[in-house]
């Protein structure tokens, strides 16, 4: 097989949120880049994935002009429900913040940064293969493939990233000892379902219950996205559709008789929560975003505004070294990154197990855990910091 030979400034590995936003963010200042992705452009367009969008995030997508669908589409929420002692008590991240979260699904921020890398040839290469990454500690790394025509490829780069996401190829890559990885499994899992119906509440849903958490939360006006926390060991067949809506029904309801609207469920899937950090996120040319770097609870909404921090960051950094010769915002990248993911990571630990039930608590822990609840939503010091870190930091 002949091995044709490209050459190019950043080679990102990975069309998701993070690499294509990245590859956006680079042309912006200037810097070339081609996106490398083994799925092909239906996938990535029409895989349904989490799509809350802090504030932070939002004003990045409008701020480089592809917020118009966005501000169409996008569910916009004021605020959010705590249920608990089935009654609802609103955390109003607007009031106590001057912020927003949206609603907009991640497949949609795929779609609009793909139509925009359309718009402006810029190159994506879907259904690739045999993805390698050589030459990682050299000035210029490459990355070896095989094309969606057969055709092997060899990407000679001055800077990989890699933003394939936990199980890509990035991270592992690296030189064994390179990484120190710190991970942490609850005890617990998430059932998921997509349901064919219209959100029964204006905004989401978080509820604690004795038979554990439980999350009304919507996708588009027609969709609504709901999970339930289920046991470790738990199998998708033991959740015939009649059992899903009976626990739903069961854990979100409240004194005044609340119910949810149910109709057909097109998706079923079960998530282990854990947590999953590797330090650092760089060695080399080889910088690491998003999930190739650091997974954390879905509970609170917070992996993919991490992905765009760090890819601002990181779009930032190599702009710096490739066009003014200055390596320190890459030197620091992954320094500056890890302060923002503890804080994240902290922040969704937290909130986490204040909203589910720890088979292994017993009745003292389960108490102290009630009594946070009820103290971040009658404290408005308490709700003001818990939204505050709902809603998303502020970029630096």
């Amino acid at each position: 097989m002949t091995t044709h030979t490209r050459d190019v400034e950043v080679g990102i590995v990975g069309a998701g949120p993070a690499g294509l936003m990245l590859s956006y963010l680079l042309h912006l200042q200037g810097v070339e880049a081609v996106v490398l992705e083994k799925h092909g452009r239906h996938h990535v367009e029409q895989r349904v994935r989490a799509g809350v969008c802090g504030q932070p995030t939002v004003d990045l997508l409008r701020d480089i002009g592809l917020g118009a669908r966005l501000g169409l589409e996008g569910l916009p929420h004021h605020g959010f429900s705590l249920r608990f002692d089935r009654r609802d008590h609103r955390v109003p991240l607007t009031e106590l913040t001057g912020k927003r979260i949206t609603v907009y699904g991640q497949q949609e921020i795929a779609k609009d940064l793909i139509r925009a890398h359309a718009e402006k040839n810029l190159p994506i290469e879907f259904e690739v293969s045999d993805v390698a990454l050589h030459d990682l500690d050299t000035e210029r790394p490459c990355v070896t493939y095989v094309d969606a025509d057969g055709d092997a490829v060899r990407l000679r780069c001055a800077a990989v990233a890699g933003c394939d996401g936990f199980d890509g190829v990035s991270r592992h890559s690296l030189p064994s000892g390179v990484l120190t990885v710190y991970e942490h499994e609850f005890p617990y899992a998430w059932l998921g379902v997509l349901a064919h119906t219209p959100p029964s509440h204006g905004e989401l849903i978080y509820a604690a219950h004795e038979r554990g958490f439980a999350l009304h939360s919507m996708r588009s006006p027609e969709l609504t996205r709901l999970y339930l926390q289920i046991d470790l060991d738990d199998r998708l067949e033991h959740w015939p559709d009649e059992r899903v809506w009976e626990e739903l029904q069961r854990r979100l309801d409240t004194v005044d008789g609340f119910r949810l609207r149910e109709g057909p469920l097109l998706d079923k899937s079960i998530t282990p929560m854990f947590c999953f950090v590797a330090e650092p996120m760089c060695h080399g040319r080889l910088f690491l975003a998003g999930d190739a770097a650091h997974i954390v609870p879905p509970t609170g909404p917070k992996g993919m505004n991490l992905a765009v921090a760090d890819v601002r960051r990181l779009a930032h950094a190599l702009h710096r070294l490739l066009r003014r010769c200055d390596p320190e915002p890459a030197r620091t990248y992954s320094e500056s990154c890890l302060r923002r993911v503890w804080c994240a990571q902290q922040f969704s630990c937290q909130m986490t197990a204040m909203l589910h039930r720890d088979p292994d608590a017993d009745d003292f822990a389960r108490r102290l855990t009630l009594a946070q609840l009820r103290h971040t939503v009658s404290s408005r010091s308490a709700a003001a910091s818990f939204a505050e870190d709902y809603v998303g930091l502020p970029f630096e």
